[in-house]
């Protein structure tokens, strides 16, 4: 029994600061006006963030402090309390921007739902560690699924369909540990027909169902068996019948403006005043930036308050404007490197544990990247969640440091044989 000197992964640690420190100026570019009282005015949002990145900075310090079994030891403790939490969320909290996600302390509002996704890896994580678990075993996928839904659902019915949204991305972790890849196909053609559904007319997108069955079936499946036959018939009727279920999702559990929101984005409607004002706005933003910016603090479109939420949700578009594109390019090449260095990270881990959770924290934030880039450009409907160590935000940048340093703290005990 040996035990070696911890070895942190600096890269990892100084990109997150890079990033952090980065989406703090154009937090406080964001924000600036002539009038503006300083660095450390700490009652408007730069001066806030200053406070919260603080606060992350003394989590990270005890994380990396913290006996790594801990994490593994009060997983279930952790995904416990968050549950509660999002369960209390519902009855209690104010409705803030069409969402009842926030519930207040005095001038503090606390988001549980951030929180739910590191507690949700770290549950995943230590059921998938377990002697026993294999992922071909359908007793393994559906408690799996649950310890997924459960929160993701909890937050949809909060109205923040964005954060619900983000929890699609264990599917990767568990594909990289034995889910089959055609759940991924089946997502995937989903998306498709869901988006075609809304554009094309039904009974023509049933033909075409029919046609490429037909197609399958007669041409490109050479040892047909009854076997074959029957699943072929079955998946063209499972999607004609999820076409004609699209409609009825549309119109009856999206709220009215998720509707206008993809209306805007597919073209079927053009709102430019209304739902499309954001994504309008942030595009001409970020086009008026040209190749190397305005200049800090010289954006101009920035210091109108022409783009709401632009400290937030769409503070890419700040990056847009003053930093131009190489602003753009430099800062995703910091979220591509964190990515691929995460995964990285993960594929030495020596614990189904500490792998697990690693593939986790790096599908969450590819996720959110994902996601607020592409909603930014107007390439996928806005959904209201924010770019993961860059945007205003206490409740986020806390759950998102917890979420990176947990994984540190694993990686850096990794050769320890206790």
């Amino acid at each position: 029994m040996y035990q070696e000197k911890l070895k942190y992964d600096w890269l990892t640690i100084g990109l997150y600061f890079a990033i952090m420190l980065f989406g703090w100026i154009n937090i406080y570019a964001a924000g600036y006006s002539e009038g503006h009282t300083g660095l450390f005015d700490f009652s408007v949002q730069h001066g806030k963030q200053i406070i919260w990145i603080a606060i992350a900075l003394f989590l990270a310090a005890v994380i990396v402090l913290t006996e790594p079994r801990v994490f593994s030891n009060t997983a279930y403790a952790i995904y416990g309390i968050v549950i509660a939490l999002l369960v209390v969320t519902l009855f209690i909290a104010t409705v803030t921007k069409g969402g009842k996600s926030w519930i207040d302390f005095g001038a503090f509002k606390f988001q549980p739902s951030e929180f739910a996704k590191f507690a949700t890896a770290l549950v995943v994580a230590k059921y998938m560690s377990a002697i026993d678990i294999d992922m071909k075993n359908m007793r393994t996928k559906m408690v799996v699924a649950a310890l997924v839904v459960i929160p993701a659902a909890l937050i949809f019915l909060q109205h923040d369909t964005g954060s619900a949204l983000v929890f699609l991305g264990f599917i990767f972790p568990l594909y990289r540990e034995g889910l089959s890849g055609n759940i991924l196909v089946i997502g995937v053609t989903a998306i498709i027909l869901f988006v075609l559904a809304l554009l094309v007319d039904k009974f023509i997108l049933l033909a075409a169902i029919a046609a490429i069955a037909a197609l399958y079936l007669f041409v490109w499946l050479n040892k047909r068996t009854s076997h074959d036959y029957w699943r072929t018939i079955i998946i063209a009727v499972c999607c004609a019948a999820f076409v004609f279920s699209v409609d009825f999702v549309f119109n009856s559990i999206l709220e009215p403006h998720q509707r206008e929101r993809i209306d805007v984005l597919l073209g079927k409607s053009e709102d430019l005043q209304g739902s499309g004002y954001n994504v309008n706005q942030s595009k001409i933003a970020i086009g008026s930036g040209g190749l190397f910016g305005k200049g800090f603090l010289n954006g101009t479109l920035t210091k109108a308050d022409f783009v709401p939420e632009q400290e937030t949700d769409f503070i890419f578009c700040t990056v847009g404007e003053e930093w131009g594109f190489l602003g753009c390019v430099v800062l995703l090449v910091l979220y591509t490197l964190l990515l691929q260095r995460l995964i990285v990270m993960a594929e030495r881990q020596r614990s189904t544990f500490a792998r697990v959770y690693g593939y986790s924290v790096a599908s969450i934030l590819f996720i959110h990247l994902f996601v607020n880039v592409g909603m930014v450009l107007g390439l996928v409907p806005v959904i209201g969640i924010p770019l993961p160590y860059f945007s205003y935000g206490g409740s986020s940048l806390l759950a998102f440091t917890i979420l990176l340093f947990i994984f540190i703290r694993q990686d850096a005990s990794k050769n320890q044989l206790l």
